[in-house]
């Protein structure tokens, strides 16, 4: 088609009406009549084809052919915007949202001395942590919406990684625990009682499929969803919880735990910040990156 006949404004509202699947909120969105946003949409129904929102009893859907422009246009109207971000960022000025994903360990462990600069630098932004989902959700809609994720593994498709820090696993029981330095020793550690941690997302606990792949099979008898949950267990009972080291040093003291060397050594963790590729030019993510690199690397300096 002749891009000079078409408004780029229209575009503007196929993503609102795109997003409501209703007329009248996809003017409030706009901020046009209803009137006005009913001619948009016969205008886009015309250049498409395609009649775009039908109504199905009291409700309106989007089409297949809408369904399809969801994306990409979302993708699009994205890089236009880009074109007019500033070339600079006023971090004592801004009021900027930052929305990152991760899981809770990375949230107990980077979190706290993260806001500590981030409150001395630009006291109006905003940080909201989404809760770790796992990688299927990464689907484009979704990861168009986060500025950055912390977690391990490889990259995410349309992400850059850089490393943060590193880690290992340990053992954490509760001061008094009966078996206590004895979980060193295979036979103790196979005898005892364990809490795993299946992340969403995750089949298992990691260190299950590790183990296996040693001919081990370790006595589970709960299964949480977190890191921080397995920690308070342990705390509370004579359950054994296998975790990253640096999270029991960050809380043994408040919980009362003592870390345990196991008996078998599954190697360094790496955490990784993943940002996205559309980011990577954009000064208000090059900001919070460094300061998110700043922090791990400050991490990294002290012992495990």
């Amino acid at each position: 088609m002749n891009l000079n006949s078409l408004d780029l404004n229209l575009l503007t509202a196929l993503d609102a009406l795109l997003r409501e699947a209703n007329v009248s909120r996809a003017a409030l969105r706009i901020g046009l009549s209803q009137p006005a946003t009913s001619h948009a949409l016969q205008r886009l129904r015309d250049i498409f084809g395609d009649p775009l929102l039908v109504r199905t009893g009291a409700r309106m859907e989007l089409t297949p052919r809408a369904q399809a422009l969801r994306a990409p246009l979302a993708q699009a109207l994205d890089q236009v915007r880009g074109l007019f971000v500033p070339e600079e960022f006023d971090a004592a000025r801004s009021e900027r949202a930052f929305r990152l994903m991760m899981p809770d360990l990375a949230v107990e462990l980077l979190m706290p001395p993260l806001m500590g600069k981030v409150t001395r630098l630009a006291p109006n932004v905003r940080i909201d942590v989404v809760p770790w989902r796992g990688p299927a959700i990464f689907h484009a809609e979704f990861a168009r919406t986060i500025d950055l994720v912390i977690s391990i593994g490889n990259a995410f498709k349309g992400f850059h990684r850089q490393l943060l820090y590193t880690d290992s696993d340990a053992l954490a029981v509760r001061r008094g625990h009966p078996m206590g330095a004895r979980l060193k020793r295979r036979e103790a550690f196979l005898a005892a009682r364990h809490v795993g941690v299946v992340i969403r997302g995750n089949a298992e606990d990691l260190i299950d499929t590790w183990l296996r792949t040693k001919g081990i099979e370790r006595h589970i008898s709960l299964v949480v969803s977190g890191y921080l949950e397995a920690l308070h267990v342990a705390a509370r009972t004579d359950l054994v919880a296998f975790v990253p080291r640096r999270l029991i040093a960050a809380l043994s003291k408040q919980l009362g735990l003592v870390t345990v060397t196991p008996p078998l050594d599954p190697g360094i963790d790496e955490q990784f910040q993943f940002y996205p590729t559309r980011a990577q030019m954009d000064p208000g993510s090059i900001w919070l990156r460094r300061l998110m690199l700043e922090t791990g690397r400050e991490m990294e300096k002290k012992p495990w």
